[in-house]
């Protein structure tokens, strides 16, 4: 059994989020694939929410799911997420974060201890342009929102 500093090489989670209307009704995935091969499904839905809240959703639940340290590559459709995880949150830190401009800053500060127990790096990919593990995660976060069902 492996402890939870041990680090285990490679694995790829796939998040995505939906919202029906925005705000409306919401889902959230996340598709975890290692050696090619997925290897487990999350996903949820909230009554009324935003787009933006269910990407940040996907990613915490993800991170959230893991029981150990992982050499991760996480993959997301959405700038926001992408660019808030990365380069955003370098100057909302630094100004203790201070700035009253965040918004869902509750998401960013449970995001942000999360990302900081794993081992990761963040990458953008275009949404709906055949990449198999994010067109999963995005039907998945759909039909969250559409059929109200959660598996964690």
């Amino acid at each position: 059994m492996k402890s939870k500093k041990t680090l285990d090489f490679f694995m790829k989670i796939y998040c995505d989020g939906s919202c029906l209307g925005n705000p409306g009704p919401g889902g959230w995935a996340a598709v975890f694939v290692k050696d090619n091969q997925v290897i487990k499904k999350i996903y949820g839905f909230e009554k009324h929410t935003t787009n933006n809240k269910m990407e940040l959703t996907a990613a915490i639940k993800a991170l959230a799911n893991l029981k150990e340290t992982h050499d991760l590559q996480i993959f997301t459709d959405s700038n926001y997420l992408k660019f808030g995880i990365t380069e955003w949150i370098k100057s909302w830190k630094l100004n203790n974060w201070k700035n009253g401009k965040i918004k869902n800053i509750e998401f960013w500060q449970e995001l942000d201890k999360l990302n900081s127990m794993q081992k990761t790096s963040w990458f953008w990919v275009k949404a709906h342009n055949g990449d198999k593990y994010n067109e999963m995660a995005d039907e998945l976060a759909r039909c969250a929102a559409i059929k109200k069902i959660e598996l964690t």
